[in-house]
């Protein structure tokens, strides 16, 4: 009766049923063990289930192979790992299903290389001859580990025990060399299994679509189809996870209308993929529908998927609505949806949202973890309140790296040097290691400050000192440092000497110094080095043209302004914005466009007839005013005169 209520799920039912049994006098046996702890393990009660192994222990069974398995695999199911290595030691004689269930437990609970290291120390017993099962364990641990060469020798053990054509072997041996990436060596292991049943076939087609390759894995769907086979959510999942730009979002939507066809729109998991792959392939509006009709439906997972996909085409207002709903939902947001709500309220500067997130983050006390104030700290310097990010950084017991990293690269980034480099030498004093994001940080503080011996003495330390190799960012950085102080010619022969090529931030921060320094020769090396790697970079063009007009060389800024006329280059207008009252306003430079344009207009005119009456008037001002006038975004009563 024990065993019946436990194969079928009734697990409490045999669980009362134990307990009458042991009331009556009767004493279990090890079938009776096996059992009870299979029943014990689909409750998921760990407590119970040490119970039952100190039972197990006191009993006269309790040293009998079935009862010790049957716990293995029960703390496997708790992720019990070490209670599960415990039991599988003090087994004196193992047999095959004892190996087979301590390396599935290695394997299951991310400990692969124990999994791999059991699984040679069983074949050196030579005493046992492992079953499919064992196989498919050790496959699905070289698959987690990405090594397909300790795979492929497994795959030769296979062969040799004459299991290289089992289904179930061969289901993880595939999924294995498609998660590698050698889909053409997964397709080979598939066409080799004597009878491939659903799972197989769910295997190649999750391991071609997590390639990215929709045709393919539409094209095995087809030909699974064809076979008779009826797919599962596991499947179209798999195909969804295919779709991952607009030119496959045909195929997304092929294989939607096939889940509302076969009823699978009823799975919350295969919706949360659909409304996923509507956001990869950039149709947000076809993805917040999906999670509309999940209604009370969606899960914490849909709503971390719609608010990532609000957040990752930058609808701001989208974003912060879904999260007010979700606040007042029953899913209550994690550390991970908070740090998303973070970065946006960052991306705005909308210091407003930002502190009444700050506020809920203390109420429900996710406050004391060291990521989610992480986050707030960043949030806050990326909105300019670097106050409240050093109130918060002294507010923590234990900052770790990431924090320290994150003020000193905060006060770095808004000129304060010597705060920064006084924090960095505080971090050192308590023993704490910096890592590559803090030597950007001082860095860049040397280079606002102007020490420009310390930045440099920094930078050929810092392998040798702190183990960092220095990076694109470091060597942009140290450019910078050279550059800002003048030293143009040494900040190029810098560059020259790097270990790798320059990128675009690296010539535009010699560039701006040229500029500054007023380096004609250098600026136009730096600008064709810019436009070698991307043609249509306005910003250089405008730059090397300030170059030239502050040389005098205007047939040259002639010659430029044409030339980006002729490319169609055009300089993308500046952006800010201001929130008043929950609502933000964005505005581009010599924005014509915006709803309340001429009231803004009237404004700034009268600001400039007060700064007249005053006297605070100059050459680039006028010139300024000319240059709106011309364009028509002044009133056309108004007058430079």
């Amino acid at each position: 009766m024990i065993a019946g209520c436990s194969q079928n799920g009734q697990e409490n039912d045999a669980i009362k049923l134990y307990i009458q049994m042991l009331r009556s006098g009767v004493m279990p046996d090890q079938f009776t063990f096996g059992s009870i702890i299979k029943a014990c393990s689909g409750l998921g009660s760990v407590g119970l289930g040490r119970q039952l192994h100190a039972h197990v222990i006191k009993s006269e069974h309790g040293s009998h192979l079935i009862a010790q398995n049957a716990l293995i695999a029960m703390y496997t199911k708790f992720d019990q790992i070490l209670d599960a290595w415990n039991v599988f030691s003090g087994i004196a004689r193992k047999d095959i299903t004892s190996w087979g269930a301590m390396i599935a437990a290695f394997s299951k609970l991310g400990y692969e290389l124990e999994a791999l290291c059991h699984f040679n120390e069983m074949l050196h017993h030579g005493a046992y001859q492992p079953n499919e099962f064992i196989f498919g364990s050790v496959f699905s641990a070289c698959s987690s580990l990405l090594h397909y060469e300790c795979g492929r020798q497994i795959h030769g053990i296979c062969i040799k025990f004459g299991l290289g054509r089992d289904t179930y072997a061969g289901c993880s041996l595939c999924d294995m060399y498609a998660r590698c990436g050698l889909l053409d060596f997964a397709r080979i292991v598939f066409n080799e299994i004597e009878s491939p049943d659903l799972a197989s076939w769910n295997a190649l087609i999750a391991g071609v679509a997590s390639h990215s390759n929709a045709n393919e894995a539409m094209s095995l769907f087809s030909e699974m189809r064809d076979r008779e086979l009826i797919p599962d959510g596991l499947t179209v999942r798999s195909l969804l996870c295919a779709c991952t730009g607009p030119l496959t979002l045909y195929h997304g939507m092929q294989v939607h209308s096939y889940i509302i066809k076969m009823g699978f729109d009823s799975n919350v998991p295969v919706c949360n993929a659909i409304l996923t792959m509507y956001a990869k392939c950039s149709a947000l509006c076809n993805a917040l529908l999906v999670f509309k009709e999940l209604g009370k439906n969606a899960d914490s997972v849909s709503w971390k998927s719609i608010i990532a996909a609000c957040l990752q085409h930058n609808q701001a207002g989208e974003f912060f609505r879904l999260f007010s709903r979700m606040l007042a939902s029953q899913i209550k947001p994690d550390h991970i949806i908070f740090n998303d709500v973070m970065g946006a309220c960052a991306k705005m500067a909308s210091l407003e949202m930002g502190t009444q997130l700050h506020c809920y983050i203390t109420k429900t006390g996710l406050a004391l973890d060291v990521f989610v104030t992480n986050g707030l700290m960043d949030m806050y310097i990326k909105c300019g309140s670097l106050g409240s990010a050093w109130e918060l950084f002294n507010f923590m017991e234990n900052p770790d790296i990431v924090s320290w990293s994150c003020l000193i690269l905060g006060y770095a980034q808004f000129g304060c040097g010597e705060e920064a480099l006084k924090l960095f030498r505080r971090m050192r004093s308590l023993g704490v290691r910096p890592n590559h994001v803090t030597l950007v940080g001082v860095l860049t503080a040397c280079t606002h400050v102007g020490l420009v011996e310390e930045g440099l003495q920094l930078y050929r330390i810092m392998k040798n000192e702190y183990g960092i190799i220095p990076t694109r960012e470091h060597c942009s950085c140290v450019v910078d440092l050279l550059a800002r102080a003048g030293c143009i010619h040494e900040a190029e022969d810098f560059i020259n000497q790097m270990a790798f090529d320059a990128d675009i931030v690296v010539w535009k921060s010699l560039l701006a110094s040229c500029k500054t320094h007023g380096n004609v020769d250098v600026g136009k090396r730096a600008a064709e080095n810019i436009l070698k790697i991307d043609p249509t970079n306005s910003a250089a063009v405008v730059l090397l043209c300030n170059i030239y007009a502050s040389s005098g060389k205007w047939e040259e800024v002639a010659r430029l302004r044409g030339s980006m006329k002729e490319m169609g280059v055009r300089k993308v207008p500046g952006r800010s914005w201001i929130e008043i009252q929950s609502k933000i306003n964005v505005f581009f430079a010599e924005d014509g466009m915006h709803p309340e344009r001429d009231k803004i207009y009237t404004i700034l005119e009268e600001l400039w007839l007060q700064m007249l009456d005053e006297g605070y008037v100059s050459i680039q001002m006028l010139a300024s005013t000319e240059q709106l006038q011309w364009s028509n975004k002044l009133p056309p009563h108004y007058s430079t005169k």
